[in-house]
């Protein structure tokens, strides 16, 4: 028998929402004869609906006709979710076919409607790191989890922007059917199945774009292309011909991050490059890209993705 979902979308939704778990059921489908999945697409009417690129999905069933049993209702996110937040017929159909559905979920910032609904009061919740703000401070009675890629909380699942609703898809169908058809078909669709480290790795504090004045875009360059010379803050002055209190202070009004902290984090993508292209043993990595022992190796890796050196190799090489 197949899983019904019941996947919700409405104008403006991020296509991507809909069509990375749909895949996910599909290719499970596929796997696993018996026991796939059947989607259905629900809006406010029955009709076209546009995403956000444009493109029109039909959806076949208006919310208000929704019923029967369901296996998990799914509500995408988008951009234009908060003009749909003050909508309380959408609220409440949300509700309704909730609680026909053995387990809810939503992708990207649709956690936001599921919070209009009332439906993550006094749950722990994740959503696009963006919108993780909102979700706090519009609805004090979730616990907001800003670093999660997805969070089950009793038959309730949330999960990060776009993207993560693939990684959702995923947990639902190891849930259902076991890890390892889930990871038959993160292999089928090239994708991880555990994401090495939360959404951290993503957020705007933790990406450093190229600086516009050109003798810091140089440097930038140079430590990135150089994990393993002298990145120290006097040897860096000395590239820039600055004293080393004032190259401090002009890298970070420039390149947004302190000098240190940079170079920490160019040499941690840069034994992670090592890690997915090369069998070096970690000692090896860690002394190449400046980082110098495995211990720190360890250290830097857990605290920027929250995930061992050894074990997201392991999971790179799964995927």
């Amino acid at each position: 028998m197949l899983r019904r979902i019941v996947h919700v979308v409405f104008d403006g939704f991020q296509l991507l929402d809909l069509a990375g778990p749909a895949d996910v059921f599909a290719t499970a489908g596929l796997l696993a004869r018996p026991g796939g999945y059947r989607v259905e697409v629900a809006a406010g009417r029955a009709g076209p609906v546009a995403a956000n690129t444009g493109i029109r999905v039909e959806a076949t069933t208006a919310l208000a006709d929704v019923g029967g049993e369901i296996d998990t209702l799914i509500v995408s996110g988008g951009l234009s979710v908060r003009r749909h937040l003050g909508d309380p017929e959408l609220a409440a159909q949300l509700r309704r076919i909730s609680g026909l559905a053995r387990r809810t979920a939503s992708v990207c910032n649709g956690a936001l409607l599921l919070a209009e609904a009332g439906l993550l009061a006094g749950r722990r919740a994740t959503t696009h790191w963006l919108a993780a703000g909102e979700l706090a401070r519009r609805y004090p009675d979730v616990t907001v989890d800003a670093d999660r890629i997805h969070q089950r909380d009793g038959d309730v699942w949330t999960s990060a922007g776009v993207t993560a609703g693939i990684d959702l898809a995923l947990a639902l169908v190891a849930d259902d059917h076991g890890a390892r058809l889930a990871h038959d078909v993160a292999r089928g669709l090239v994708v991880y199945l555990h994401r090495p480290g939360g959404q951290s790795q993503f957020s705007a504090a933790m990406t450093a774009p190229a600086s516009p004045d050109g003798t810091m875009r140089e440097l930038q360059a140079y430590i990135d292309g150089n994990p393993g010379a002298d990145l120290s803050v006097p040897a860096l002055a000395r590239r820039t011909g600055l004293s080393e209190r004032h190259f401090a202070r002009v890298f970070t009004e420039r390149v947004g991050t302190p000098p240190g902290r940079y170079v920490e984090r160019s040499r941690a993508e840069a034994a992670r490059r090592l890690l997915e292209t090369t069998d070096h043993p970690l000692d090896r990595i860690a002394r190449e890209t400046g980082i110098g022992a495995p211990e720190t190796l360890f250290r830097v890796f857990r605290r920027l993705w929250r995930v061992a050196p050894g074990e997201y190799r392991r999971r790179f090489t799964m995927s």
